[in-house]
């Protein structure tokens, strides 16, 4: 029991107890070095770094909601991202597909921010396409606001010529 207990708590020394094997008597454990030298890397951090959330609670928020997926499988905030993990970003009607090029801990400008990951083209282009087809479908309903006494009395004649005696 303690054995199991050590495991799941991985020290600072360095340390780390792996299942070797089950048999009937009982589960075998072994203890391997393990170099915890470089840092580990969280997902909600990295698209923070990234810079495709303002904040690290927008971040897991979109995690826990489904919003980002990795390999196409939700994933929780905790995962550690893996250069050329593929991830699906969805944010308003927008749906980027990027690819992890470089892990950063850090936030930094814009450009900068833009050398962790690359779209992929087909990301590209779908949103462009569906961009366009938001503008060209928002054309039609623009309105100057509410009618002026002119037009309402053009409207009810109109309604009165196509339905002469609904009242």
């Amino acid at each position: 029991m303690a054995l199991r207990w050590a495991r799941l708590q991985r020290g600072s020394d360095g340390l780390e107890f792996k299942e070797e094997s089950k048999t009937q008597q009982g589960t075998f454990y072994s203890m391997h070095a393990v170099d915890h030298t470089e840092e580990r890397m969280r997902l909600d951090k990295w698209l923070w770094a990234a810079r495709f959330f303002k904040t690290r609670a927008l971040a897991k928020a979109a995690l826990e909601g489904g919003k980002v997926q990795c390999r196409g499988e939700r994933c929780k905030p905790s995962k550690e991202p893996r250069l050329g993990d593929v991830l699906t970003i969805r944010q308003g009607y927008d749906e980027k597909t990027v690819v992890i090029v470089a892990l950063s801990q850090d936030r930094r400008g814009a450009p900068e921010a833009q050398q962790l990951y690359t779209e992929t083209p087909e990301s590209i282009k779908a949103r462009e396409q569906a961009a366009a087809a938001r503008k060209a479908g928002n054309l039609g309903l623009q309105t100057d606001g509410r009618p002026t006494k002119k037009q309402r009395r053009q409207i009810h004649q109109f309604r009165e010529y196509v339905h002469p005696f609904d009242d």
